[in-house]
């Protein structure tokens, strides 16, 4: 992963954030008749084992790490491509230079599936030059390469196209992703149903974290792992920071998991999760001692099988956000003192059709005077509903409220947003969060 960007989210934001999730009910697949019939397999933890120590053998033979630019990244390429080749997979590798040294993205297509629907699910290979990056990011590459393994041994034929991909120079800052991305024809780029992205899923004192992009995606994982009865937290601490962001700024859906970085688990987090409260979830993270003893392997085996379920699932016929599916964003926009108006988008997607006449629209504004707030919902087509007029009166903190707008006359697809304008001085604040339950 990524080095981290400062980020800040409060504690309500996060409570907010939860109450939002919780609304959605589970997505249900829509697998053709066949796809339904073969679930996901159990994806051998003992194999996704033995890729990390080739990996770790790899690196140990070329000055302890698998970094962009050095052999041992290219002597990684090759393992995983060797092992795709034989299974039945088309291979390609894409050049691209970073720094003056040569970069590789390994991209393998499984034949078959609706070419014009197509399913990617990565991961970045390479490592820091520090260590050879065996929890970041050798557990999402191993634990991608043995589902997509694991689809040429059942000898899968799902109806969309499934595409796996491995990254180069992610340490970076995303080079590979990004050229891949920046360098796909607008056509082909339209034919992605979704990017699935794996970023450090054995950590050593892990917890389990969602991505909270595409909400059927979200959902998918968050349904798995509800059926193991483990509770999962939406991914703050590596937001942006990992492959999913290219895509996901190209307008593609996506969706992951990840395991926890540097970040510290809390005391709430270990009494659901296990581990040690008080440390960080990898406290190896981008340094020498990430290696083969820097995994947990309970994560790395849930994790991996989640990943399995989720390209089975998503990747059968089509799915459909179910009624009461909240989509949110939970990024924090400051709103200047007696400024210009400020927006917050949400992408609704996967729906039919035009908005409910009784749209909900959730809001969690944290601000000094909310009598200074004019807030609006802005639709696809640019129409505004009023939620809040400014009142000299109202002086109270925060605008924390739920209203409900007939967007009967919306189409339902799109980009919506939050508008809020400050119009009078002195007082501050920011855009917390905020959903819609279509």
């Amino acid at each position: 992963m990524s080095p981290a960007r400062p980020r800040s989210l409060s504690v309500a934001a996060l409570a907010v954030a939860a109450l939002l999730a919780a609304a959605a009910p589970a997505v249900q697949a829509a697998p053709t008749a066949e796809a339904a019939l073969a679930a996901a397999p159990d994806i051998p933890l003992a194999n996704v084992k033995a890729h990390l120590t080739q990996l770790q053998s790899i690196a140990t033979a070329n000055s302890g790490n698998r970094a962009h630019g050095r052999a041992g990244y290219k002597a990684s390429v090759d393992y995983v491509k060797a092992k795709l080749d034989a299974a039945g997979y088309t291979t390609a590798l894409q050049q691209f230079t970073s720094g003056g040294a040569t970069g590789y993205n390994l991209i393998a297509d499984w034949p078959g599936g609706d070419p014009n629907k197509v399913l990617m699910a990565g991961s970045h290979l390479d490592s820091v030059t520090s260590g050879a990056g065996i929890n970041d990011n050798g557990s999402g590459s191993a634990a991608v390469l043995e589902t997509a393994l694991a689809v040429s041994r059942a000898q899968l034929a799902p109806d969309k196209h499934l595409r796996f991909a491995w990254w180069g120079a992610e340490e970076l800052g995303l080079v590979g992703s990004k050229y891949y991305v920046n360098n796909l024809a607008t056509a082909e780029r339209s034919k992605l149903a979704g990017y699935l992205n794996f970023d450090m899923i054995g950590s050593p004192n892990p917890g389990y974290f969602v991505y909270d992009d595409d909400p059927v995606i979200e959902q998918t994982f968050k349904d798995y792992y509800a059926g193991l009865s483990i509770p999962t937290e939406i991914e703050t601490e590596g937001d942006g920071r990992s492959d999913h962001a290219p895509f996901k700024n190209a307008g593609v859906p996506v969706g992951g998991l990840f395991s926890g970085a540097d970040y510290t688990k809390t005391s709430a987090q270990a009494q659901k999760w296990g581990g040690t409260a008080g440390q960080a979830f990898d406290r190896c993270y981008h340094s020498s001692c990430d290696t083969t003893a820097n995994i947990n392997d309970t994560a790395l085996d849930r994790n991996s099988d989640a990943i399995a379920h989720a390209v089975w699932t998503l990747s059968a016929g089509t799915t459909t956000p179910p009624t009461g599916t909240v989509f949110s964003n939970t990024a924090d926009v400051a709103v200047p003192d007696n400024g210009a108006a400020v927006t917050s988008p949400v992408s609704v997607t996967g729906r039919t059709g035009n908005a409910p006449s009784a749209l909900k629209v959730a809001v969690d504004i944290k601000h000094t005077y909310r009598g200074d707030l004019v807030v609006d919902l802005l639709a696809p087509d640019g129409t505004a509903y009023r939620l809040k007029n400014s009142s000299g009166s109202d002086s109270a903190d925060n605008v924390i409220a739920t209203y409900t707008v007939n967007a009967s006359s919306e189409t339902a697809n799109g980009t919506w947003k939050l508008q809020v304008r400050d119009v009078a001085a002195q007082d501050t604040g920011y855009i917390d969060s905020w959903g819609l339950t279509f």
